[in-house]
This record gives structure tokens, sequence and C-alpha cells, in this order.
């Protein structure tokens, strides 16, 4: 059974985030989303209100599990018995970034990163962008996974 952790904020989860959920699952059985706590970030929604959000969109889905971590991500993996770290990547600065991180996980852990590089149609896509337009009260709708309840 192969087993990954998606890690990130999530602030909010966006269609981008889902579309990586939905390819990871071609590749492993099970990914728990995992939601890091990151104290030097300031969130538009509480800790607790990411993970209610995320586990109501993927209620249905018995191979997709949401829970949150303050530790190492490589950590975290092991804890939860997953083999693989899925990230993904909109732009070469976002391959510059976590190549980096994926080689001193690999190094400390000898856990895997899969690495999918996001859908053409939404490397325009990021959780900032949509707290930003939520900060002005615009229609997120086009940004966010069907479901998800703000």
């Amino acid at each position: 059974m192969k087993k990954a952790i998606f890690p990130g904020t999530f602030d909010p989860f966006t269609i981008g985030h889902a579309s990586l959920v939905r390819r990871g699952l071609a590749i492993v059985d099970e990914i728990v989303i995992s939601i890091g706590v990151n104290d030097t970030k300031k969130n538009y929604f509480t800790l607790e209100k990411r993970i209610d959000m995320v586990r109501e969109l993927y209620a249905g889905e018995s191979r997709v599990s949401v829970q949150s971590y303050d530790c190492l991500t490589v950590d975290f993996a092991k804890e939860v018995g997953a083999d693989f770290i899925i990230r993904g990547i909109r732009s070469v600065n976002d391959f510059e970034y976590e190549k980096t991180i994926a080689d001193m996980n690999r190094k400390i852990s000898g856990i895997e990163t899969f690495v999918l590089f996001t859908e053409p149609e939404y490397t325009h896509i990021s959780s900032t962008i949509v707290r930003e337009l939520m900060r002005y009260n615009h229609d997120i709708s086009d940004f966010v996974p069907e479901g998800l309840k703000i």
C-alpha cells in the first residue's frame, strides 16, 4: 500500500490543490492532506476551519484523510506511515524551492517527493491570490473546488 502526504497551509484549499490530490490518487493508494502549522504566516482561516473545510470536501473519499501537524514534514510523514510526499509546481521558482527541500528530505529521512506539475489552467491560482480576492469581497468560486464551504 502506497501512502503519501500532501503538505501545505491550504489557506484556502484551491482547485489547484484538488487537482493534485486527484492526480496523486492515480499514483498512491492513500493521501493524507497535511495542514501544517506555520507561526510565521498570518492565516486568513483558523487551523480548525481549514481542517473542517477540507475534511468536509473529501468526506466521501475513503482514500483521503486530513490531519494537521506541527513538526518537520518528514517527521509527520513517518508518524502517519507515509513513504512519499506530494508537491505541486507552478513555476521555475517553485521548482528551485521544492527541489532543495525534496533533496534535504530524502537525505535526512529517505522519503521521496513526487512533484506534479500544475495543470496549465491552474498555474495562475494560489491561496495568496484567493485570500486577496476574499479580502475585497470578490467571487472566488472559479478558484476553489465545488463543494468547499468557506
